[in-house]
């Protein structure tokens, strides 16, 4: 039995009475980096008490950096922290979607003389208030400070304000770099009278801190309201932004409320030729899923019961599971060691959103359902050895039959067809196993992609468009017809 050797990857090999069975070894992964224009959050509900912790993919000068989110409340000073980023690349990395293998057993093989086996997984803020001089501008548009600080490397305001075209004018003249129009997207916070947690980075605190990117921040209130404001992400948007959650409850999944959730396709059987395009394959996944569901659902990609004293957290698992570090990094603070207080539901939601298709701000729920989900595909490898017994030669049809599936799985899920699938479908189709065809893993390239849902969409559109004009042509030729010969008469 070959086993694929994976930094990180956690292999769990599991053996019953009754059979010999193992789960997927992990063999890549595909992580939010996948995605362009993404953007990343933890979210921890518990009770009315809500922790957000913000990173994203800025890049440009610092000095042009600014973020504007709407708060419920008017923060203090110890509700906000900076945060390490790597917290977001170790959720990330243990959440993913994953590709992970089989190796088939050997139909000839006699398992009474097989010896037994085992094996057992591994498991694994400064206090500077900053004064600013800006109370006389705030007067004059109706805005209020309704506290400062400086933080890591970043000054922090809390403002509220009175009218929206002020909050926009008051950024602009004190040199926030914001998107044009703003105020359309701040008015409706503003008549509801939210907060604003407005940052932009201090330039000296960022050299000295010495790091050469932003770090994410970390925000924690206190409202009867468990929601996610992304319409200001839109307000500059040229494309659709890919935004990631992970979120932690004590009791189960969170899920938006207005809009719907979707479970990604998972557990589907995928060629061998997958595995070193297996970012792609699941970027054109997502994107057909995504048209699929008329760009306007929100997909779960993960949701598992990650508490300490729960021993089995993913199948197979593509990085240790978050440790106490992680919970307390994250927000987590009600995890205090191997007991029934520290239990922690971990749920992945992906959401690519549009003004169009998303025009509110998500609004979340915390749910008893504690079923597990992860998004997982896998490949199976042929026996190895000799399979000239009669139980061979009836596996070598299965074998056939499995993989032409898994040739079909791929064309729907991901639209990927070439004429060179037929080499791997029959590849053990011949009689000796000497003589099967060895292909070359390029030769597995999608030749093309079957058009996704979006695409169909804008084709049946034109044909409608073009049978409607053919239509309206025979008819006005009709008419013209019936009125020559009315004349002629």
């Amino acid at each position: 039995m070959k086993i694929k050797t994976v930094s990180l990857a956690l292999a769990i090999l599991v053996f019953t009475q009754e059979t010999q069975a193992f789960c997927g070894f992990y063999v890549s992964q595909a992580p939010a980096n996948l995605f362009n224009h993404k953007s990343e959050v933890i979210l921890v509900r518990d009770g009315n008490k809500t922790v957000i912790t913000m990173s994203n993919d800025f890049q440009g000068d610092v000095s042009d950096f600014a973020m504007v989110v709407p708060v419920p409340v008017v923060l203090r000073r110890d509700q906000i922290k900076v945060v390490d980023r790597g917290i977001f690349e170790r959720l990330d990395a243990y959440s993913a979607p994953r590709l992970v293998e089989y190796h088939d057993e050997n139909p000839c093989y006699d398992y009474r003389y097989a010896p037994t086996m085992s094996m057992s997984g591994n498991s694994r803020m400064m206090e500077d208030n900053v004064q600013f001089e800006l109370q006389e501008s705030a007067k004059k548009q109706q805005v209020t400070i309704e506290a400062s600080y400086t933080v890591g490397e970043y000054d922090i305001l809390i403002l509220s304000a009175k009218e929206s075209d002020g909050l926009e004018t008051w950024l602009r003249s004190n040199n926030y770099q914001i998107p044009a129009k703003a105020s359309e997207i701040l008015r409706p916070y503003v008549l509801s009278n939210t907060k604003f947690f407005v940052v932009k980075v201090n330039l000296e605190k960022q050299k000295e801190s010495g790091f050469d990117y932003l770090r994410p921040i970390s925000i924690l209130f206190e409202s009867e309201k468990f929601m996610l404001p992304i319409r200001l992400g839109m307000a500059n948007a040229q494309d659709a932004q890919d935004l990631i959650v992970y979120a932690f409850t004590k009791e189960g999944r969170v899920e938006p409320t207005n809009y719907r959730t979707v479970k990604i396709a998972t557990d589907r059987n995928v060629p061998l030729f997958v595995e070193p395009y297996f970012g792609t394959f699941y970027k054109d996944l997502f994107d057909r899923s995504y048209h699929r569901e008329r760009e306007s659902a929100v997909f779960l990609e993960y949701a598992w019961n990650v508490s300490p004293m729960n021993g089995v957290k993913c199948d197979p698992c593509v990085s240790p599971p978050p440790v106490f570090d992680d919970f307390a990094e994250a927000g987590v603070d009600w995890v205090s060691g191997m007991n029934a207080q520290s239990n922690v539901f971990f749920t992945r939601l992906h959401v690519r959103y549009t003004r169009t298709k998303f025009p509110q701000d998500l609004q979340f729920q915390v749910t008893p359902n504690r079923e597990n989900f992860q998004a997982r595909y896998v490949m199976h490898h042929p026996a190895e050895g000799d399979w000239s017994c009669t139980a061979g030669a009836a596996y070598r049809v299965d074998l056939e039959n499995r993989r032409r599936l898994e040739v079909d799985e791929l064309a729907s899920l991901v639209g990927w067809t070439n004429p060179n699938y037929k080499d791997y479908i029959t590849e053990f189709s011949v009689t000796s196993q000497t003589d099967k065809y060895a292909p070359n893993r390029e030769d597995f390239l999608p030749a093309y992609r079957l058009p996704s849902d979006k695409d169909a969409g804008e084709r049946g559109k034109l044909i409608i468009l073009l049978i409607g004009t053919l239509g309206l042509a025979m008819i006005r030729w009709f008419q013209w017809r019936q009125s020559k010969f009315s004349k002629i008469a």
